[in-house]
């Protein structure tokens, strides 16, 4: 079967996920019958534009590994791929279906329309607008004034029509309740219905899989393909994502106030965190997709081989941080300590911590910091909350866990001695370092966890992290003995 199908986005900011997945499953159907993925940009409404959008948008699907065979940067056979530099083709479809009689001029004013709207409210009719007889003369005068006109579609009444959604199953409208619509504007601008139609039809499109929201967009587009004389695409409506643990649907309109609660619902908000995009892939591929309960890691191939829409459910899937939390870390334990370091990289040098260029020895350091992090390192923004304090002269304790394990009696004293353990251990590395603090702890009658706390929070101001010893070799003899200093003297002073 040769499938083509399309993700047309506005450039109007970041790229949501629930758009994302939308594209992901254009994206996975065309891969898996070996198609062609177009991707349009949706540029036409000019005073929504924003600046720089397009890069964002492109930036998101090239770092998501969603290539387009069609496009920006690409081209194409079928393009141009910018709904604003298709001018000419919208305005010769529709001079061909003002010219079948499918279309007409109507010149109606907004105070017209207005009142009319009133009328038929004041006998609770909704509101359908119907074309109305023109006079010649009229007509003439319209012409000689250069009075304005929009071009509306004259919708057939009587009928009945129906959406085979490969989604939600048969969908039907009747046309009474479709008004005449309007496809270009008074000034020139075709409306969405129309062009989207237009660069389906031109671009081949065989599968419009896209949000449910535009399902009431259907039956005007179905008009319009059945008066340009054209084959139908398959239609199939994903249903939209919901907010977390609940079947409201998750708005744009909400990114601030979501993440003042650490919910994130922008592509680029994963990307910044340092999240995964194979991670990415899997969780937005299984929102609202199923194959098998027990299985939920699935790989880019795996995913492109079993992809169907008959497996897409219809009813809508609610955003769970938690589980592609999850499946972050699943896809981290995938990586090697190399790939792994390389991830961390741009997080230490952006917070300036990193010398650039980075030196072999700098990066055998990250490396050994990335090995004791160990599971604990989910993202690669991790480094900064979890390891910071490897790449910083000063050391910052952590309040709550100087007050839990350093201010106590006798802990100035005890760390005082053992900087001396540590002065003296030979050779300083993990073995010998372990096997001096044991002896210290036991020659002094200390319960091991009364010694390895404080020194942990004296060395690297944390109360929890990788295990003690890793931390004392990573950081070095000279560097210890400073942070311990530096703590006794903290204590000492009361602050």
């Amino acid at each position: 079967m040769s499938v083509r199908t399309r993700f047309a986005p506005s450039p109007t900011g970041f790229l949501h996920i629930g758009g994302v997945r939308t594209a992901l499953f254009n994206w996975l159907l065309a891969r898996h019958f070996g198609g062609q993925f177009i991707l349009r940009i949706d540029d036409t409404d000019q005073q929504r534009h924003v600046d720089d959008a397009l890069g964002r948008i492109l930036d998101g699907f090239r770092w998501m590994g969603m290539d387009w065979d069609e496009g920006p940067d690409k081209g194409g056979p079928l393009g141009p791929y910018f709904q604003s530099e298709r001018s000419d083709l919208y305005k010769k479809a529709a001079d061909a279906l003002v010219a079948s009689g499918h279309v007409y001029r109507d010149y109606s004013t907004q105070q017209e329309r207005d009142a009319d709207r009133e009328a038929q409210k004041s006998h609770k009719v909704a509101y359908r607008f119907r074309e109305k007889p023109i006079s010649d003369d009229d007509r003439a005068r319209f012409e000689a004034e250069g009075r304005p006109f929009g071009l509306r579609f004259r919708v057939p009444l009587g009928r009945s029509m129906v959406v085979h959604d490969l989604i939600k199953g048969d969908v039907e409208q009747k046309t009474d309740e479709i008004g005449d619509f309007v496809i270009v504007r008074p000034d020139g601008m075709p409306l969405y219905n129309f062009a989207s139609v237009v660069d389906d039809v031109e671009m081949k499109i065989t599968h419009v899989i896209r949000a449910e929201e535009h399902l009431s967009n259907t039956f005007p587009q179905l008009l319009i393909f059945e008066a340009l004389g054209a084959e139908l695409p398959a239609f199939a409506h994903v249903p939209f994502v919901a907010e977390v643990g609940s079947k409201t649907k998750m708005s744009k309109r909400k990114t601030e106030e979501y993440a003042r609660r650490g919910i994130f619902v922008l592509l680029n908000q994963y990307i910044e965190k340092g999240y995964l995009p194979d991670a990415m892939l899997n969780y937005l591929a299984r929102l609202g997709w199923s194959l098998d309960a027990s299985q939920e890691i699935f790989t880019r191939d795996e995913l492109i081989e079993k992809f169907s829409l008959d497996r897409v459910n219809s009813s809508p899937a609610s955003h769970d941080p938690d589980k592609l939390f999850w499946i972050q870390g699943e896809w981290m334990k995938k990586l090697t300590v190399d790939q792994k370091v390389d991830g961390v990289l741009p997080y230490l040098a952006r917070e300036g911590l990193a010398p650039d260029p980075v030196t072999p020895e700098f990066r055998k350091r990250v490396a050994s910091v990335v090995a004791a992090l160990g599971d604990r390192l989910k993202v690669f923004s991790d480094i900064l909350t979890l390891g910071r304090y490897f790449f910083t002269e000063t050391l910052t304790h952590d309040p709550d866990a100087v007050k839990k394990r350093l201010r106590k009696d006798g802990v100035p004293k005890m760390l005082a001695e053992l900087d001396e353990v540590l002065a003296t251990t030979e050779p300083y590395d993990l073995a010998t370092l372990e096997k001096a603090v044991h002896a210290y702890a036991e020659s002094h009658g200390h319960p091991m966890g009364q010694v390895v706390n404080p020194l942990r929070v004296a060395t690297t101001g944390q109360g929890v992290g990788p295990g003690l010893y890793d931390c004392l070799v990573i950081l070095g003899r000279e560097s210890c003995r400073a942070r311990i200093a530096s703590t006794i003297a903290m204590l000492g002073s009361g602050t």
